[in-house]
């Protein structure tokens, strides 16, 4: 890609994001002046700050272009090469021969969707900011970190069994819906207190961190195992991280109960 390639790739995202920006400006302001006509406050901070959500999320797209989906991609095609499954699995028998392959020897592929799975919901801005309003909203009841490695952890596992199904080849349909009904079970027993939160942690990880990487994942892996197909294979690995946060939120405030509840009775005793 050329200089003059990349300039004009961002002077048309900068374009396409002003177009996608503009209405909700334009809902927002209208509101301001035409419903409850009163001036804004600040306004030519407001107005700074619109330039440079315009700008922020102009440069966002593009390296989520240049960088994070083709990284993703890379990394799941590389961590599903017959070669490099070949060199770790030692899958060459004494004859020769090549054996199939079982979704065993893909254990390289579930270890870095655990990990990149993890690491981007820690980082996932929107969950910070969720985690430091509840943590303030509960009077301290619920941690932010508490909140935010549980949420991590639901993430890591919900995209390692999304990747498992990917290699199987399995119906999704089966799994979010198993899931849901485990989230239903958790429902009638958890803190009330945690309940919203734990349906709410399931959408702040499909934000900015999170997404591009983990479908360029399932994209990159569907295209690499042998048998599968992108469009019916490929997506599915969001709604397993958003799924599986409501299960590990409301296991975490679970457990938490049941040390504290346990702590009481030890001191009373």
């Amino acid at each position: 890609m050329t200089v003059v390639d990349m300039l004009n790739q961002i002077g048309a995202t900068i374009v396409t994001t002003f177009r996608d920006v503009l209405p909700i400006a334009a809902i927002l302001f209208g509101f301001q002046f035409a419903v409850i006509r009163k001036p804004l406050p600040n306004l030519g901070r407001v107005l700074m700050g619109f330039l440079w959500v315009l700008l922020g999320l102009s440069l966002f797209l593009i390296g989520l272009e240049w960088a994070l989906f083709p990284l993703g991609r890379l990394m799941a095609q590389q961590l599903t090469d017959p070669a490099f499954l070949a060199s770790v699995n030692n899958v060459e028998t004494v004859t020769g021969s090549v054996r199939e392959l079982v979704w065993t020897d893909y254990y390289w592929v579930y270890l870095f969707a655990f990990l990149i799975g993890f690491a981007t919901t820690i980082a996932e801005p929107s969950l910070i900011a969720v985690a430091l309003k509840a943590n303030e909203v509960s009077g301290g009841a619920i941690g932010v970190w508490g909140l935010r490695l549980s949420v991590a952890l639901g993430v890591a596992i919900g995209i390692s069994l999304g990747c498992y199904r990917i290699v199987v080849g399995d119906p999704i349909h089966w799994y979010i819906m198993t899931g849901y009904v485990v989230v239903v079970l958790q429902t009638l027993v958890a803190p009330k207190l945690i309940i919203p939160l734990a349906y709410d942690s399931g959408g702040v990880t499909t934000s900015t961190v999170t997404v591009p990487l983990v479908a360029a994942l399932g994209l990159g892996l569907a295209e690499t195992v042998p048998g599968r197909n992108p469009i019916i294979d490929g997506f599915g690995l969001i709604a397993f991280a958003s799924l599986f946060p409501i299960m590990s939120v409301m296991a975490y405030a679970q457990i938490s109960q049941w040390i504290s509840a346990r702590d009481k009775n030890v001191a009373s005793n």
